[in-house]
């Protein structure tokens, strides 16, 4: 019974002893191999191979070219900073190109395992009006940075208040108008998963030499975690582009999209500030809410800049004063956009179809003044 009981009992430690026996060898063979500086080696091999397998770049079309060298070692200019991030104009010296890159601060960025599906989805958006991602760059300390065409003729903002007649001419207020719209309206139906782009200001539109409209930055705030991109949307209610409905981030839709969109159209018709920092007591802070009153007051000098009636270049197509009805009816399109109730405003393909109109409209009155 006894040499039964230690038999068994063998056989239970055995499993155990072996174990322990193994491990043993295994650390006096790794401390070994640290005095003798092999150890060591083979750690920094391991984790320089990790590293690489972290880092990741992702080129969509136009940016097959791209290269991590040529993304982290080109020279940039900081020319824009948010909480979430950095915005760098950087001269890529293999391709002698100039481009845009954002870096999003790992803090800030969405869950590893959300990003590929979403970078893909934000990489597949190509139009004559959108800005296209080009690359997308993961580094192994969790920094993401994007790549994007730049555009030297600068932002819409920018253009709208830099006192330059050009956006004062009706030609190109409508060709801007007409341009964001039919960016929006393919970010919204012309794609298998519609965007919403969120952030939508005259700030994230770009113009080229022709002053055709290139939206930017859309579909950035479903990169960013729910804290970045309530800071997101903090920035756009202090800016004057904030839909009053609202609230959180993760509510926004194509209506609050709209009710952006119609703030800018106000911004080219009036030359004026979405918000008015220094209003008078008559005055309201929200251009919308300014423009309403000016309806109501009927001070329709108050409703658009006073030289779009003019033309002051003989090559416009438009020589002629423009009729003052095509510039009001643009101006209803906005308020309309600008509806305080979202089911009162247009859905993006009644409003390019409404500047369609308002655009033939014009062409009838350019010809009857021929």
């Amino acid at each position: 019974m006894t040499n039964t009981h230690l038999l068994k009992l063998l056989l239970i430690l055995t499993p155990a002893i072996f174990l322990l026996i193994l491990a043993a060898t295994i650390f006096f063979y790794r401390r070994r191999k640290v005095q003798n500086g092999e150890y060591d080696i083979e750690n920094r091999e391991q984790k320089h191979e990790e590293d690489t397998e972290k880092e990741d770049l992702v080129t969509f079309l136009g940016g097959e070219d791209l290269t991590i060298c040529d993304i982290l070692d080109a020279p940039g200019e900081v020319i824009g900073k948010s909480n979430y991030g950095t915005l760098y104009k950087a001269l890529l010296q293999r391709s002698n190109s100039v481009k845009l890159l954002r870096f999003l601060r790992p803090v800030c960025a969405a869950r590893v395992e959300e990003f590929g599906e979403l970078i893909e989805l934000l990489g597949s958006a190509r139009h004559p009006n959108l800005v296209p991602l080009l690359g997308y760059y993961a580094g192994s300390r969790g920094e993401k940075l994007l790549v994007y065409p730049f555009y030297s003729r600068g932002n819409l903002a920018q253009f709208i208040r830099d006192g330059n007649g050009e956006s004062h001419k009706w030609t190109i207020i409508y060709r801007i108008s007409m341009g964001i719209a039919k960016g929006l309206e393919h970010l919204h139906t012309g794609l298998q998963k519609p965007i919403i782009h969120g952030n939508l200001k005259s700030k994230n539109v770009f113009l080229d030499r022709n002053h055709e409209p290139c939206i930017s930055d859309f579909g950035l705030h479903i990169l960013l975690n729910p804290t970045a991109a309530q800071e997101m949307l903090e920035t756009m209610a202090a800016e004057g582009y904030k839909a009053p409905e609202l609230i959180k981030m993760k509510d926004v839709s194509e209506e609050t999209d709209i009710y952006s969109l119609g703030v800018i159209l106000l911004e080219l018709l009036s030359g004026k500030e979405p918000i008015n920092e220094n209003p008078t007591p008559d005055e309201d802070f929200y251009l919308p809410n300014f423009m309403r009153n000016a309806v109501l007051g009927h001070r329709v000098s108050d409703l658009y800049h006073p030289d779009i009636l003019l033309s002051n270049n003989k090559s416009d197509e438009f020589e002629n004063p423009v009729m003052e009805d095509c510039i009001l009816k643009l101006f209803q399109l906005a308020m309309t956009c600008c509806s305080p109730s979202p089911s009162l405003r247009p859905h993006i393909k009644q409003v390019r179809r409404k500047l369609e109109e308002i655009g033939n409209r014009c062409w009838l009155v350019a010809e009857h003044f021929a």
